[in-house]
């Protein structure tokens, strides 16, 4: 993995004051394999789950639906090293350039946006990689 924390206190401020999180003090971020350009997933961070995704070097996002911070792959080991993260032209977006470990979604499909309109259809144009039951031991 390419794990690239960033050990200055410094930089990581400057970075951190470059983003707008909005009301609820969140920011989407966009996952994309650092190599290949493929866009894996499309997650919410909060100020702590940027601060630590700097500081480890291992991607940790904030779940909305939990209320807490998801350290990628904590359940499943599909785990995200920070390769760079970028912050968009307004500042209200990030994206991750990430080394991804196996599949990103939840679906065990290599990434979320396996959907898409085909003769007319919304369909599945990808199969799962991995068995979710698997993944989370369901």
């Amino acid at each position: 993995m390419l794990s690239q924390p960033i050990a200055d206190p410094a930089a990581r401020a400057r970075l951190l004051d470059a983003i707008r999180f909005d009301a609820r003090g969140l920011v989407p971020a966009i996952a994309q394999q650092h190599d290949t350009g493929e866009v894996l997933m499309l997650a919410w961070m909060n100020r702590e789950a940027v601060e630590e995704t700097l500081s480890t070097g291992r991607v940790c996002y904030f779940s909305r639906s939990r209320g807490g911070l998801w350290r990628k792959g904590e359940t499943s080991g599909q785990v995200q090293g920070l390769v760079e993260l970028r912050v968009d032209c307004d500042g209200d977006t990030l994206l991750a350039l990430v080394d991804q470990t196996g599949v990103a979604c939840h679906t065990g499909r290599r990434s979320c946006f396996f959907s898409a309109l085909r003769d007319g259809e919304v369909v599945p144009i990808t199969a799962p990689e991995v068995d979710p039951a698997a993944l989370y031991g369901g």
